[in-house]
């Protein structure tokens, strides 16, 4: 590939382009992550998130075809979704357990799974702008690093200002599950009865499912936490 060619600049900034654009979603789930995090270790989360979403990149790429051949894959992927947009909405303080956690390898964890997850549908249009050049494909994914990490932490830190994008986030993540599931080929006999533009009101139907149970079982573990408080009181 020579380095000189105006092709392969042109391809490159597609790449990178196009990269930053399917970096949007995998920036929200690191943001939420690594939201609790102390500073030190927020940074550490966002760092290794980052690095992990462009390596799982990379590497669904390469088997991009044989991986959207495989019917369920896509419903399956949007089951773990749901539960990762669920778990983010309920506070850290009140469950043990709960994703958006002060552990950094949980964070790290839960950012893995969910990049995971989301890239299945990015892959295919990378690897067009890479026009089947896998050098040059991540030669622009390595470069598009320090811009999901800077994406990340704008909004880590735009969540400790405006809490309402963490919901907003959450949102998102049910968003795209609800798109994915529609999108599978093992329900592809009945999707393919509707517009091409239904797959968004599945999308809408994913995004409220992780709102308000995320926001029930939230009220919820508030509601627990604030019971032996109140008895303490009283006694």
């Amino acid at each position: 590939m020579d380095l000189a060619d105006p092709i392969f600049w042109t391809a490159l900034a597609k790449i990178i382009g196009v990269n930053i654009v399917l970096s949007g979603d995998n920036a929200v789930v690191i943001a939420l992550a690594a939201r609790s995090l102390p500073a030190k270790q927020q940074k550490q989360a966002i760092f290794w998130g980052s690095a992990a979403a462009i390596v799982l990149r990379i590497i669904l790429t390469l088997f991009a075809v044989a991986l959207l051949a495989l019917i369920w894959l896509k419903i399956i992927g949007s089951v773990l979704l749901l539960w990762i947009g669920v778990k983010l909405l309920i506070p850290e303080d009140e469950d043990p357990d709960v994703t958006a956690s002060d552990n950094l390898f949980v964070a790290i964890r839960t950012i893995l799974i969910a990049d995971l997850v989301m890239s299945l549908d990015n892959v295919i249009a990378v690897a067009a702008a890479a026009g089947g050049h896998w050098v040059l494909m991540i030669i622009g994914l390595a470069i598009s690093i320090p811009l999901v990490i800077f994406g990340a932490t704008l909004l880590v830190k735009a969540m400790e200002r405006w809490p309402v994008i963490i919901t907003i986030g959450a949102a998102l993540i049910g968003f795209v599950a609800g798109e994915m599931a529609w999108e599978d080929k093992a329900i592809e006999s009945f999707t393919s009865h509707f517009p091409a533009e239904t797959k968004y009101a599945a999308a809408l139907v994913g995004a409220a499912f992780v709102v308000f149970l995320g926001r029930y079982l939230a009220g919820r573990a508030g509601a627990k936490q604030a019971a032996p408080e109140a008895a303490s009181k009283e006694a």
